[in-house]
Formats: structure tokens, sequence, C-alpha cells
């Protein structure tokens, strides 16, 4: 679905490179070797203009309820 490129700590939104579509209200794990992160997307930006859908090809802000890591890969769940 796609891959971590960058994470803001203080404000907990990680940058993400996509390689599927996502949208608001899908389930999505953040895994890694030290990551695994389950949440729901509420709000996905592209810049700083809220989106409701992404597509393949786009990076997009993503609001995260944990601390996520470069190279991390973002999958959806059911």
């Amino acid at each position: 679905m796609g891959r971590i490129k960058h994470y803001f700590a203080k404000i907990n939104v990680a940058i993400v490179e996509l390689n599927g579509t996502l949208k608001v209200g899908d389930a999505i794990l953040v895994e890694g070797k030290q990551t695994q992160v389950r949440q729901t997307v509420e709000s996905m930006e592209i810049e700083h203009k809220k989106i409701p859908v992404a597509q393949a090809g786009q990076s997009i802000g993503l609001q995260t309820k944990d601390r996520v890591r470069e190279d991390d890969v973002v999958f959806i769940v059911s």
C-alpha cells in the first residue's frame, strides 16, 4: 500500500508514499522492525489540504496515533 518516507515526531505526522489507493476510513497497519501500529485513517493531506482519497504515486501527510519510522510499510487491513 505504501511506505513511510519521513516522520514528524512533535506532531505525529508521517509522510507516506503510496503505491495503491487509500481512503479516509480505511483501517491500516504500519509495520517495521520496531513498529506495529493499527489505526483508522482519520484524515490525510496533500500540500496542507485535506483530501478524502489518495492514489498510487502520491505522497500524503497522515496523522498517526503512535510513533512510526522511515521505511516502515503501510498495509490496508480488513
